[in-house]
């Protein structure tokens, strides 16, 4: 590897973790945003959105014009691939944080209502696999990788058992089906959330052991 790639896989490497750290604080204020009924958060993130944006597309330019000019081979190619897709699931992650601040916009301007269900745990569920498949990526840590895959399924009763809850309360109080189905849909966003913090464990796993894992069992 000539010293020059070198150093555009370095700088790469560090703008996708800056991505990653955005994504990450994007992800925080979300969560509270929904814990606090905070619509002037909820605002913040929505207008900082671009920020994220911009980033995505330059860290795409840059690992298309590196894979143009150095037609790099082996362990540097599957790195670009990964950040590639590491990249836009990071963007994603930072849209599923506008999604529930737009729904945080629409709770807080409506009474609270009393159901057996609370989004904290899902939140902090889905928060860790985003910080550990990051912690991944930095450590090259396919232990922890494959950790992050295995906690998907978790994330995925907990959307069921708030669908369960809200189908309940929709019957109990038909007159509260916009604010039942906007908490519902937040569920679904962190559990979005978890699934891109998976895709992007397993991009770390393709990157460490050239392997792709998806669609198959852990």
């Amino acid at each position: 590897m000539t010293i020059h790639l070198q150093r555009e896989l370095e700088k790469i490497k560090k703008r996708i973790l800056s991505l990653g750290t955005m994504a990450e604080e994007r992800v925080r204020m979300a969560i509270k945003a929904v814990e606090l009924r905070d619509a002037n958060l909820a605002e913040k993130i929505i207008k900082s959105d671009y920020e994220i944006d911009e980033l995505e597309v330059e860290v795409e330019e840059e690992c298309l014009k590196i894979l143009a000019l150095h037609q790099p081979v082996a362990v540097d190619l599957r790195f670009l691939i990964a950040v590639i897709k590491i990249n836009n699931d990071l963007e994603r992650v930072a849209d599923e944080a506008v999604n529930i601040a737009e729904r945080v916009q629409v709770i807080a301007k409506r009474q609270r209502l009393d159901i057996p269900f609370n989004h904290s745990l899902m939140a902090e569920k889905s928060e860790s696999m985003l910080k550990k498949s990051l912690d991944a990526l930095v450590n090259m840590d396919v232990d922890l990788a494959f950790r992050v895959c295995n906690l998907d399924d978790e994330v995925d009763n907990m959307l069921n058992e708030a669908y369960d809850v809200v189908k309940h309360a929709i019957g109990e109080h038909p007159d509260r089906v916009s604010y039942l189905i906007n908490l519902l849909l937040v569920s679904r966003h962190l559990e979005r959330i978890a699934d891109h913090a998976t895709n992007i464990a397993e991009e770390v796993i393709y990157l460490i052991e050239g392997e792709i894992i998806r669609h198959r069992d852990y």
